[in-house]
C-alpha cells in the first residue's frame, strides 16, 4: 500500500535537451603500454571540447568498458556537471554496438560524434552545424580536411557538378603541414606521406558563398540524428576495423560527407606527444627515448608482438 503522494506530480516542468548532444565514445581497458596516455588524452578531449564549442550543447559519454581508474573519473565530471549523459558498460561492445547505443540514445536533434582522442579548436562546432544546415541533404560533417577515398564521396561529386549554383575546384589546396600533421597522427611515415600528397588532390565545393571539401569520416563528424538513425543497427563483428561501413552506406544512399576546410579538431591518438601546449621537456626526452624504437625494423616485430600478447588477454579469454 501507498504511503503519500509521490512529489514528482506537483512538478510543472521539465528540463528539456539541448538541440545538440556531443558524445564521445571511450575504450581504455588499462593504463599502460598503448594505453599509457589515454587517460590524459581523454582529459584534454574534454577540456578541449568545455573550452572551445561555441553552441550550446549537452555531452554524452558511452564507456565501452574502460578500467576502474578511467570510469571513476568520467563519474566525477558527471557529478562535477560536465558530463549530462553518462553510459558505462561493463564489457567492450565494440564500436558498432556503442553507436547502436548513442545514436539511438542521443536526445538532440543534431549529434555531434568524437572518438575519446580528438582536441577541440575554437569554431569547431559552429563552422560545421553551418555546412551542416547550408547544404541540401547533408549525411555527415568532419570538423576538418584530409583526404579520404573518392569512392566515399561519390555521391557529393556528382551533387556538385550536375548543379549550376555550385563551383566544383580540384587541386591540393590543403596545406602541407595540415595533411602531414594528421597523417603523422595515424601512424604513417612521413615519406609515405610526401608521396601521397603529391599524388592525390583534394575536392572542393563553394554553395551560397560556403566553400566545403568532399569527404568526412567516421572518427569524427557532426550529423542529424533522424539521418545517423536510418543506418541503425550497426553489426561488426570486430571492435574496429568495420567502422567504414558507415561512410560507405551514407554515400551510397546519396547523402552529401562533407568537410570544414580548416582544421578545427585534432586526432591525438594515444599520446600527448604532439599536442599544442605540453611542455617542451617531455616531448623532447621522448623524442630521445623513442628514437631507437621508432627504427622500422625493431617497431614493426615489437608492435606485433604487442598486439599478440593483447589478444591472448584481452580477446582469447572471452572465448574460454
Amino acid at each position: 500500500m501507498r504511503v503519500g503522494q509521490n512529489p514528482a506530480k506537483y512538478v510543472k516542468e521539465v528540463e528539456k535537451p539541448a538541440r545538440i548532444t556531443v558524445a564521445i565514445l571511450n575504450y581504455i581497458p588499462f593504463l599502460s603500454g598503448f594505453y599509457a596516455e589515454s587517460l590524459d588524452v581523454l582529459k584534454v578531449t574534454l577540456g578541449s571540447l568545455n573550452k572551445n564549442t561555441d553552441m550550446d550543447y549537452d555531452l554524452l559519454v558511452f564507456d565501452n568498458g574502460s578500467c576502474d581508474e578511467v570510469q571513476d573519473y568520467l563519474l566525477a565530471e558527471q557529478r562535477a556537471g560536465r558530463i549530462q549523459y553518462l553510459m558505462l558498460s561493463d564489457k567492450n561492445l565494440g564500436k558498432g554496438g556503442a553507436w547502436n547505443q548513442i545514436l539511438a540514445g542521443a536526445p538532440g536533434e543534431i549529434i555531434a560524434y568524437a572518438d575519446s582522442d580528438v582536441q577541440f579548436l575554437p569554431g569547431w562546432l559552429s563552422r560545421s552545424v553551418e555546412l551542416l544546415e547550408t547544404y541540401p541533404n547533408v549525411g555527415m560533417v568532419t570538423s576538418r580536411p584530409f583526404r579520404t577515398k573518392p569512392d566515399y564521396f561519390s555521391s557529393g561529386l556528382i551533387w556538385g557538378e550536375n548543379t549550376p549554383e555550385v563551383v566544383v575546384q580540384s587541386g591540393q589546396f590543403i596545406p602541407w603541414e595540415t595533411f602531414l600533421e594528421f597523417n603523422l597522427s595515424l601512424g604513417h611515415e612521413e615519406k609515405e606521406i610526401r608521396e601521397i600528397y603529391e599524388s592525390t588532390v583534394d575536392i572542393w565545393l563553394e554553395y551560397k558563398g560556403i566553400r566545403a571539401v568532399l569527404g568526412a569520416s567516421h572518427w569524427q563528424f557532426v550529423s542529424y540524428k533522424s539521418v545517423l538513425q536510418q543506418f541503425l543497427p550497426f553489426e561488426m563483428s570486430r571492435p574496429m576495423g568495420q567502422v567504414k561501413q558507415l561512410d560507405e552506406r551514407m554515400n551510397g544512399q546519396g547523402y552529401l560527407r562533407l568537410m570544414v576546410p580548416d582544421a578545427l579538431v585534432l586526432n591525438m591518438s594515444n599520446t600527448l606527444i604532439n599536442v599544442p601546449g605540453v611542455d617542451r621537456t617531455y616531448k623532447e626526452t621522448y623524442t630521445k627515448k623513442s628514437r631507437l624504437l621508432d627504427f622500422p625494423l625493431i617497431k614493426k616485430p615489437l608492435l606485433k608482438l604487442y598486439d599478440l600478447i593483447f589478444r591472448w588477454y584481452y580477446f582469447d579469454q572471452d572465448k574460454s
